[in-house]
């Protein structure tokens, strides 16, 4: 899907989805894109944030409570706040105008290379069930988080905590070995791809979001440890 009100823009960036072997949608405006995305239920929504009508971090916002597409916000202000408002209604990645189309459609393969184990809704996939029946399910805790990667859900003391796809794949990441720091670099080829390219500085941010979901703080680092100068490991959950 991409929302973007540039028709020239659009058609481009649709250009090459399409060589690409991409079905793809377009809407110009916030209002129409929210439909939209409700009716089609991509896989990757390419949004701009200078839209019409609603912008596109409310587009995202209002998504967000129903579908787990991956979101690439495009926008013509690179400045901080921008990039770190529009991750923080749930997009997983950020370009800034003027960008390069090739270089927009290596990220999204990169994006859809990632397993998808969960449906719009949050529902485990028929290859996940299938997945579950021969292996042990594979949970991981820590203190009252547990984090049960075939279901694709996390609890804090019980309770859903509703995560983006990205936010979930990098707590996966970090709990897949326990104690073990990784680097940013390291976040980033194992979530986005090694051929991403990009500030790092995007790793800080999803790790931000994920621990104001899960009740943690930097300071306290119960579920997601800062090592300083390093990278981000996994805390003992007090």
């Amino acid at each position: 899907m991409i929302v973007e009100d540039e028709p020239e823009i659009a058609d481009l960036i649709g250009s090459y989805l399409t060589r690409d072997g991409f079905d793809v949608s377009t809407a110009h405006d916030g209002h129409a894109a929210v439909g939209l995305i409700r009716e089609v239920d991509p896989d990757v929504v390419v949004l701009d944030l200078g839209l019409p009508g609603l912008d596109g971090i409310e587009v995202c916002r209002q998504l967000r409570t129903f579908s787990d597409a991956y979101v690439v916000m495009l926008t013509a202000r690179a400045e901080e706040v921008d990039t770190l408002i529009g991750l923080s209604v749930g997009a997983d990645d950020y370009m800034a105008k003027p960008f390069s189309p090739r270089e927009l459609m290596a990220r999204i393969q990169v994006m859809l290379r990632r397993p998808r184990t969960t449906g719009s809704l949050g529902t485990p996939t028929s290859s996940t069930a299938a997945g579950t029946a021969e292996r042990p399910r594979d949970l991981r805790t820590i203190g009252a988080l547990t984090l049960d990667v075939d279901g694709h859900e996390v609890t804090v003391d019980g309770t859903p905590v509703r995560l983006t796809r990205t936010e979930f794949d990098l707590l996966a990441t970090l709990t897949r070995d326990p104690g073990v720091v990784l680097t940013r670099e390291q976040l980033i080829a194992a979530i986005w791809g090694a051929d991403w390219i990009g500030d790092t500085h995007l790793v800080d941010v999803h790790i931000g979001h994920l621990r104001r979901k899960l009740g943690d703080t930097a300071a306290r680092g119960a579920y997601v440890r800062t090592v300083r100068g390093v990278g981000y490991r996994t805390g003992d959950g007090r």
